[in-house]
């Protein structure tokens, strides 16, 4: 059956490390994103969407599974999800859809498609357990090679590994579009392209730089806070990224601020080209098309850089749908998450007729939401984190306006974000807000045990460590697209020397100028 009003086409254009705080539709007035902005002035915007857990891997498996990191056993960034875990791509397919997945989604482990048709790209990055984290080493251990290299060298390039991908995952979906169009007359489909931009290293080219007055370049809203004075979630990540061992100046800042600008420009072009070729088609108006990210990314706000926080730059998300002739175009306020994706396809999949799922899902359909409210909706999200950088688990509930955030072991933090949207006047354990702490608290624990998921992170950080070692990561597992693929972009090597071995022109690795003392 091909598709229809009532089977439609879905077409997700995914975005990594995009904070929906540089997107026009999300109000920034400088970042030059008209395609992106148009698909949102002709869809349904949420204004408050949230990853479920602010690192690549364990997003997207929850978001692929409709539940929680913590209920699938999704800890970090070199975690496979078990082949048993049905995901959106199995439930797409069990009423009639062929599904196609183009780019990056960042699968550990041997199934590389779970639930998916076909594959029509190799990832990005390692399939294999190289980047296991090790709690036992501390935070400091970085598998991932993160530190702040990436801020102080940001600017110009003629051509990085991240331009490379995403020409390719760009030419690959379009193709694909193509042969949708001419070949698939059987069935509705789902096809996913995903993207390597604005990920971190912050550099574009001379292009997109020129786009931008480097004098206008906005700065963060929130200056760096002492270590000493940081929550203990944020010292930790502070470690973690080693920003102990590199001076980060304010020219540092607007250089990374401005490459990102650029790249997330050059990113739209890319997006454009997607939704030209469904036009050119004719699936426009037969394809629902959602624009997301898998998290966001601090942007050196109170001093912060990646993601991994639970602060707004780093765990909002963009969440953008236009389904035209289905949904008028809106902007909805209440709270959401990628755990709602899998519930929302399948709705409208089938019209809402959806059939029971074979597991619990964390997540809810957004239909009644993008259809104008939905006044069952339970106003809630929420995250976790117990990958690379921290050394203990944590999660954040936000209810409403306010967010809890609590780290094991250690004080929690409490904001009233309508008062307080940049996050700066922790409220945990005063007097006024006992009732509202105490309802998140048990929010927060409900079905969720802080000790048990320590010690579940520490034995699967030994075990993976151990094949890892044991192996010297054979097999890759990254899946051969082409001739080459087990080879090409980064695979056991840290991520930060990889793409700076692809860099054109090559930057030397800036020198560490501290010795790692706190600062």
């Amino acid at each position: 059956m091909p598709a229809t009003q009532d089977s439609p086409n879905i077409v997700v254009i995914q975005l990594d490390q995009m904070t929906p705080g540089a997107l026009p539709p999300y109000g920034h007035p400088l970042v030059k994103a008209p395609h992106i902005a148009g698909l949102a002035a002709d869809g349904v915007v949420f204004e408050n969407a949230y990853c479920n857990f602010p690192l690549c891997v364990p997003s997207r498996m929850s978001m692929l599974a409709g539940r929680y990191t913590s209920a699938i056993g999704q800890w970090d960034n070199a975690i496979e999800l078990p082949a048993s875990v049905p995901t959106l791509a199995h439930y797409l397919r069990s009423v009639g859809y062929h599904t196609v997945l183009c780019g990056k989604m960042h699968f550990i482990g041997p199934d590389q498609l779970h639930g998916f048709n076909e594959r029509i790209t190799t990832d990005i990055y390692p399939a294999n357990f190289a980047w296991t984290p090790d709690w036992v080493a501390g935070e400091r251990f970085r598998p991932t090679g993160i530190n702040p290299r990436a801020i102080v060298e940001a600017g110009l390039c003629a051509r990085s590994l991240q331009i490379d991908y995403d020409d390719e995952v760009e030419h690959a979906g379009a193709q694909k579009i193509y042969d949708l169009a001419r070949f698939n007359k059987e069935s509705p489909f789902l096809l996913w392209v995903s993207f390597t931009h604005p990920h971190s290293p912050f550099v574009t080219t001379q292009k997109y730089w020129d786009l931008y007055d480097h004098a206008e370049i906005d700065m963060p809203k929130v200056e760096p806070i002492p270590v000493k004075e940081q929550d203990t979630m944020s010292r930790m990540l502070h470690y973690g990224h080693a920003q102990d061992l590199l001076t980060i100046t304010d020219e540092h800042v607007r250089n990374a601020r401005h490459a990102y600008y650029g790249m997330t420009s050059y990113l739209d072009e890319k997006v454009g080209r997607i939704l030209a070729t469904l036009e050119e088609m004719d699936l426009a108006q037969n394809t629902i098309v959602v624009l997301t990210a898998d998290h966001g990314e601090m942007l050196g706000e109170r001093g912060g850089w990646f993601k991994q926080y639970f602060y707004e730059p780093s765990t909002r998300i963009p969440l953008i749908v236009r389904a035209p002739g289905r949904y008028r175009p809106n902007r909805v306020s209440e709270l959401v998450s990628l755990v709602d994706l899998l519930p929302t396809f399948v709705d409208i999949a089938t019209n809402g007729i959806a059939p029971e799922p074979v597991s619990a899902l964390d997540g809810h359909s957004l239909a009644g939401l993008l259809s104008g409210g939905d006044p069952r909706w339970d106003n809630k999200v929420i995250s976790e984190y117990t990958g690379e950088g921290v050394s203990t688990p944590c999660r954040m509930v936000r209810r409403d306006d306010h967010k809890y955030i609590y780290t094991h072991g250690h004080p929690p933090l409490l904001y009233d974000l309508a008062a307080d949207p940049l996050e700066v006047e922790n409220l945990a354990g005063q007097s006024g807000v006992f009732d509202v702490e105490s309802s998140l608290l048990a929010e927060l624990m409900h079905n969720y045990d802080p000790e048990a998921v320590n010690d579940a992170c520490i034995q699967s950080q030994k075990e993976r460590r151990f094949i890892t070692e044991t192996t010297d990561g054979s097999p890759s597992w990254a899946y051969v697209a082409r001739a080459g693929d087990d080879a090409r972009y980064v695979r056991n090597a840290s991520a930060t020397a990889a793409k700076g071995a692809a860099r054109y022109p090559f930057v030397e690795p800036t020198p560490f100028d501290r010795n790692g003392e706190n600062t």
